[in-house]
């Protein structure tokens, strides 16, 4: 691919309009980065140190925190970096790693919370048979799904960007390396591939939301067959997490890649949210409206603090 290529190196532009502001953003998008990196990586330890915690549940949400752990690294040090005063520069194939991490990690994201939703109508639904149905075997298989077809999601969108002729300018108009930015620089009528990215994209993510409404329809439905309060409102606490993190993941996916007319302020600006904010705030929504979590990330901090005073 990159012999078909005059261009060697991309120059990332960074966030539009955000001129003479690259102190306070290094300040705030690395206190973040620190942060979601800190939060995944407690949820890890509380899960993987914690016998209770040895669930189906449990072993999807320590694959969410791997995913949020990579996922904000694929774009953040580059921008950290150049944020910093450093070059903008970055190489054909460094530009092409970022892009397809992005999206491997990202489709892998949006196949994982859609088997969330199946494990949580299989509890809810069939609270009996649910270690029969959601057995290791099932877990591992489902598990390693999310990765292989993301992976495969990501390599032919991969594929069909930097198959184009690159011929200058060089000059990306944003903060890392993406689909939509990347074909307005190829030297090619780039109007069909638009379209398949477009409609992969469009189909992954519509695809996923319909399977996790329908799993959530159905959940909602047998919540209410639930006779007692306590039962109901048990059931609706274990799902709300979930719900909010979904809401999270997808808002912002939607007004990036659906949206008829692209805004490339917006666009940054939502990328910023999807990229840091929404993995530093998942370690968040699952710790505090769980009490099982946090009573094993008490005895994590615990531990730390005690091999700290050492």
């Amino acid at each position: 691919m990159r012999n078909a290529s005059v261009v060697t190196e991309f120059i990332l532009m960074g966030i539009p309009h955000t001129e003479d502001l690259e102190t306070l953003l290094f300040a705030l998008f690395l206190s973040i980065y620190i942060f979601t990196f800190t939060g995944n990586l407690l949820i890890l330890l509380a899960i993987v140190s914690s016998t209770r915690l040895h669930t189906p549940m449990y072993f999807f949400l320590c694959k969410l925190s791997v995913c949020d752990i990579f996922f904000p690294s694929v774009s953040s040090p580059k921008m950290l970096f150049y944020l910093a005063g450093n070059s903008q520069a970055i190489s054909y194939a460094g530009c092409v790693s970022q892009l397809f991490f992005y999206h491997f990690l990202g489709c892998a994201e949006c196949f994982l919370y859609t088997v969330m939703a199946y494990d949580r109508f299989v509890a809810i639904r069939y609270p009996l048979r649910y270690t029969v149905i959601m057995s290791h075997r099932v877990c591992a298989i489902l598990a390693m799904g999310t990765s292989f077809f993301g992976c495969i999601q990501a390599t032919s969108l991969t594929t069909l960007t930097f198959q184009l002729p690159y011929c200058g300018p060089n000059e990306v108009d944003y903060y890392f390396c993406d689909i939509p930015v990347m074909l307005k620089l190829a030297c090619a009528d780039t109007s069909a591939l638009e379209m398949v990215g477009f409609i992969s994209v469009g189909l992954t993510t519509l695809s996923s939301f319909l399977l996790i409404l329908t799993s959530y329809s159905c959940i909602v439905f047998s919540i209410l067959q639930i006779r007692s309060t306590e039962g109901r409102h048990r059931a609706f606490s274990t799902c709300s997490a979930h719900l909010t993190a979904i809401l999270l993941f997808f808002m912002p996916v939607v007004l990036i890649y659906l949206q008829p007319t692209p805004n490339p302020w917006l666009n940054a600006t939502v990328q910023v949210l999807n990229n840091l904010v929404t993995p530093m705030l998942n370690p968040l929504i699952y710790s505090l409206r769980n009490k099982e979590m946090k009573y094993s990330l008490k005895k994590v901090l615990q531990q730390v603090a005690f091999l700290a005073e050492k």
